[in-house]
């Protein structure tokens, strides 16, 4: 039986780890070519290693999305090694330090603005620019809740979600006529690498479990097979969409 993703190709940043590593298996799983990109080699490798032991077919091209040379040529490569580009999970990201907005230190300001908003942005023109050319397409972003509403401490972070989901509004409106979806997924809290400092706190750990009417933090494998969901035809309907997968965090 053919996947949902069926002959497709998609391409992932962020895929060394946590919801990118997910999502490259849930992709290959659903029928995609993958092409994975991280700016951390080791686990962009091994994540490419994992989806072609599950008999997937899966390359691994080193790149940094807030350089726009680099992300040009992840999405020609992309299309020299597959043909096509018919997906895109921009889920590249980093979360910063904390500190209140008015002790928030500009380099840093800059530093995740540049890898959580610009980095978006510079893969958006690009796959889109490709996906014009082919007649169509699908990309999805990784926001956040904290693209929904405020938190304290993490001004950055917080303006930069929230720029993702302006982003992929304006994509929808300007593209969604040409073929072109344009949707972002809002996770909660989930069971990555980027959580460990929160999580490994038990009070606060115990905290944010209640903010979760579910009862849970998510796994990455969740917010993957959400992604493959908005990327195939049972989501063709769905564009400029902000979807919460939180637990019902937002529902509070």
């Amino acid at each position: 039986m053919a996947g949902p993703l069926d002959s497709k190709v998609a391409l992932i940043t962020g895929a060394a780890a946590g919801i990118g590593r997910a999502a490259a298996l849930a992709f290959s799983r659903a029928g995609a070519r993958v092409l994975l990109a991280d700016v951390e080699a080791t686990g962009g490798e091994a994540t490419a290693g994992l989806v072609r032991a599950a008999g997937g077919e899966a390359d691994f091209l080193r790149a940094d999305v807030t350089q726009a040379d680099q992300v040009a040529a992840l999405v020609q490569a992309a299309v020299s090694r597959y043909g096509r580009l018919d997906c895109a999970f921009n889920n590249a990201g980093i979360g910063g330090m904390e500190a209140p907005t008015h002790e928030f230190p500009e380099a840093e300001f800059r530093r995740v603005i540049e890898v959580n908003l610009i980095g978006v942005w510079l893969c958006m023109k690009y796959e889109i620019a490709q996906m014009l050319r082919q007649g169509g397409g699908a990309i999805v972003n990784t926001s956040s809740v904290l693209g929904l509403g405020g938190w304290a401490l993490t001004p950055a972070y917080n303006a930069a979600k929230h720029g993702v989901l302006g982003l992929t509004r304006t994509g929808a409106v300007e593209y969604s006529g040409r073929g072109i979806r344009v949707n972002a997924i809002c996770p909660g809290w989930i069971n990555t690498a980027m959580a460990v400092s929160e999580l490994s706190r038990p009070e606060l750990a115990e905290w944010i479990i209640r903010q979760h009417p579910i009862g849970r933090v998510g796994e990455p494998e969740e917010i993957a097979a959400v992604a493959v969901w908005l990327c195939s035809d049972a989501a063709s309907f769905v564009t400029g969409a902000a979807l919460a997968a939180d637990g019902g965090y937002t529902a509070h």
